[in-house]
């Protein structure tokens, strides 16, 4: 053994510990960031202000968001430029298509331009409406506890007006569809 065997062993030990710290480090950040960035709690008035808006489609024509109060409804926050969100959205809209005959009902509310939101449902038309509030539709998914305002967010409320789902990301349609399932019966 030379005498340079005691400082070696040494100098990995430190590495090691130096290693660990970071990973530990690391793993709090993202700690830290998940408890940031995940849904908080639905505030008590987020159906009520929900239904109490009415917001402009992609053609521009108004929609009383009251008219879906009292039935099963899936809500998904989004905005063009996210893509995600357009991913998710051939799937949403087969979902409505498969569970509207038996009364749930899709809406997209987008945090983007009437003129952006007009452009895009004319390239990728979806089966459900779009409907155009701007950067106010982030206050919507804020009350739906998505503080961070991460999209895309897809609420499912029951014919009741209570919060079923809350999905921050892209949706597992498998798990969305079973949760649909429970809700609409």
């Amino acid at each position: 053994m030379t005498a340079d065997a005691p400082a070696t062993a040494t100098g990995r030990r430190t590495l090691l510990l130096a290693g660990g710290v970071a990973a530990l480090a690391a793993l709090a950040g993202a700690g830290v960031a998940w408890q940031r960035m995940r849904p908080q709690a639905t505030a008590d008035d987020a159906v009520a202000l929900l239904f109490a808006q009415t917001l402009p489609d992609a053609g521009g024509r108004p929609v009383a968001l009251s008219t879906f109060a009292g039935q099963p409804l899936v809500v998904n926050f989004w905005a063009t430029w996210c893509p995600p969100c357009v991913e998710e959205m051939p799937e949403l809209s087969a979902l409505h298509d498969e569970w509207s005959p038996r009364g749930l009902r899709t809406i997209g509310i987008g945090i983007d331009s009437a003129e952006k939101i007009g452009q895009f449902s004319a390239k990728l038309p979806v089966s459900y409406p779009l409907l155009v509030a701007g950067l106010g539709g982030t206050e919507i998914g804020r009350r739906f506890g998505n503080q961070a305002g991460l999209l895309p967010y897809t609420v499912l409320i029951d014919r009741h007006g209570r919060v079923a789902q809350r999905i921050l990301g892209r949706v597992d349609i498998g798990r969305l569809r079973a949760v649909v399932a429970q809700v609409v019966g």
